[in-house]
């Protein structure tokens, strides 16, 4: 199994490249994000797959808590820091390209399939920003907590949700900042994080600190499609599969990566425990099935097959 150390940084979001199947980027921080600076690291698969190769390292005076590669311009990653700002950084180059500031809280989560580019932060908002006006286009302030995640749909490029520590999904045309489009009371708890199935427009999972997943019909929001346990602590961020469908990933506080298939019951069919620390950062790759990386706060980076999928 390939693995990366990230020595004195702690992981807090993995992403695979979208156009490149051994890219990796991944967003980390000193002092488990409590103080000290950032670090993007751009990682490669070595050609016979047992390795994972540093090709750029990049710093940042704060934490770095999320990362994501854009969808439009190839080898181009924007992270959400600890300062509020979100930095755009390109493999190969050195000084960001871009810094766009207007957030007053860390930001959490970012997300850039297309040309727009969304931010979510511990300031209780999600931004809308164009990356080539370098400007902020938006800003949707619906939540009452810190926003912890919003992540556009696959299905709508003028549709996101977003999810918080007031225990709320919330559904959004970028048309319209003023007020949400859908909400629901998604958990009893903090939502740490969302995610849109690709194959059911209608289908979001979330997952909350309650240690639950939930799956919610955009059609019938009156209560959630299923509810997955398995995870003993806060589930940090949750997947469905590109590739199949009926399955989910979910990394957890508890140190876990555990893998459902709801076509087979709401328990986990794989529980793998390769950390030693809260497990953060989670994504699959869109161009290898069923590869998953996952990242924690014991500074390992993880690139593996599930068994249960092999």
């Amino acid at each position: 199994m390939p693995t990366f150390l990230t020595p004195g940084r702690h992981g807090y979001s993995v992403r695979f490249s979208r156009t490149r199947p051994d890219a990796l980027a991944v967003a980390t921080s000193q002092y488990y994000g409590l103080a000290g600076g950032g670090t993007l690291f751009f990682l490669e698969l070595a050609p016979d797959g047992t390795t994972l190769l540093e090709l750029q390292k990049l710093e940042w005076s704060d934490g770095l808590f999320d990362v994501t590669w854009s969808g439009t311009s190839d080898g181009a990653a924007a992270c959400g820091a600890g300062d509020g700002a979100v930095v755009v950084w390109r493999v190969g180059v050195s000084a960001p390209l871009r810094v766009f500031r207007g957030h007053s809280g860390e930001v959490c989560s970012v997300d850039w399939p297309r040309a727009h580019l969304l931010s979510a932060s511990w300031d209780t908002t999600v931004r809308l920003w164009d990356p080539d006006r370098e400007a902020c286009l938006s800003t949707f302030a619906g939540h009452s907590q810190l926003v912890y995640t919003a992540v556009f749909s696959p299905h709508s490029p003028a549709t996101f949700a977003s999810v918080s520590g007031d225990g709320h999904l919330k559904l959004w045309s970028c048309t319209e900042p003023s007020r949400p489009a859908a909400v629901v009371k998604a958990h009893e708890a903090e939502v740490l994080s969302c995610d849109w199935s690709r194959a059911e427009t209608h289908a979001l999972a979330t997952a909350g600190s309650d240690g639950l997943v939930r799956g919610w019909d955009l059609r019938r929001l009156t209560a959630p499609m299923f509810t997955l346990k398995g995870c003993e602590c806060a589930v940090r961020r949750v997947q469905f599969s590109p590739h199949a469908p009926s399955v989910i990933a979910a990394v957890s506080y508890d140190f876990t990566t555990r893998i459902w298939d709801l076509k087979r019951g709401c328990e986990p069919l794989e529980t793998i425990r390769h950390h030693s620390e809260f497990t953060y950062g989670l994504d699959w790759n869109a161009l290898r099935p069923p590869q998953i990386a996952d990242c924690g706060w014991d500074s390992l980076v993880h690139v593996f097959t599930p068994r249960c999928l092999a």
